[in-house]
């Protein structure tokens, strides 16, 4: 759980960080080269945070991921609090296991009956993956088990995986750069964000996130396979310290708020708590 945790706290100051940087459009780029937060007093948090709250409750009721417990805390926390930017599809899905359909109804019952390969199942995973860090096998399955109240595309699913194996790897083991992003390919399901991020292990002679961002995708379609490559990207690349990795990811725009916290999750479980920056933390909105 204090790994758990600790991914949770690299999450949420992600979340909120990437965040800020969509409310100044003309600017945006000039800011991120200055190195400049938007000076909002409080850093509010979005659903990336509230779900992954959810998981790591789950996490500390049951030791592992109960399916049917998870869809209910996901749904709970959404009922509470449904302005923290979910998708269309989280609004649907979401509301319906409010309204007691089951999960499995829900899940299946979006995108034409295909259900989602969005970025969420994997926004929301690096606790997990931290906290099931010791073995791998589990670590997979357990993250397979978290997708699947919201996600049941096979796709969302894999996404789940690799996030949460990228955190588990960062946590025990030294690999970084390409070394690291063979590793989590070799055990991500076969698919299209499994390609991505074969893709992003070919191109270590991109330094420029914006370039690999070009290249792999930034999150803008809000799928696992154009969010999920370029996010590892960055955590293969500056794990070894947060606050490099989060102007380097949110340098890539797109889906700023989600790529910041898939990385942020990872990266402090490398960097450490106390790579998050005081300043930036004194002015994150409380996470419960």
């Amino acid at each position: 759980m204090e790994r758990a945790r600790l991914s949770l706290a690299g999450l949420a100051l992600g979340d909120a960080f990437g965040e800020r940087f969509f409310t100044h459009p003309e600017t945006v780029d000039a800011l991120i080269d200055q190195r400049a937060v938007p000076g909002q007093r409080v850093w509010g948090w979005t659903d990336d945070t509230a779900m992954a709250l959810s998981i790591v409750d789950e996490l500390a009721a049951h030791g592992a991921i109960d399916r049917d417990s998870l869809a209910e805390r996901f749904a709970r926390r959404y009922v509470a609090d449904p302005d923290r930017g979910y998708g269309g599809g989280a609004h649907r899905i979401l509301g319906d296991i409010a309204q007691r359909i089951p999960w499995s109804i829900a899940a299946g019952s979006v995108f034409g009956g295909q259900g989602s390969m969005g970025n969420g199942s994997a926004m929301r995973v690096a606790p997990l993956g931290a906290y099931f860090a010791d073995d791998l096998e589990r670590c997979s399955c357990e993250a397979a088990l978290s997708a699947d109240p919201t996600h049941a595309h096979p796709d969302g699913r894999a996404g789940a995986i690799a996030i949460a194996i990228a955190a588990a790897l960062v946590r025990t083991t030294d690999l970084e750069g390409d070394a690291l992003l063979e590793e989590i390919a070799r055990r991500t399901p076969s698919g299209a964000t499994q390609y991505g991020i074969v893709n992003a292990s070919s191109i270590g002679h991109i330094r420029d996130p914006r370039n690999a961002a070009s290249i792999l995708g930034n999150g803008s379609r809000v799928v696992c396979e154009d969010t999920v490559p370029f996010a590892l990207w960055c955590a293969s690349r500056f794990s070894r310290d947060y606050e490099a990795a989060m102007w380097a990811t949110v340098s890539g725009l797109g889906d700023r708020d989600t790529t910041c916290a898939i990385v942020g999750g990872i990266a402090v479980l490398r960097a450490g708590r106390e790579a998050l920056p005081a300043s930036w933390l004194s002015h994150l909105e409380p996470v419960p």
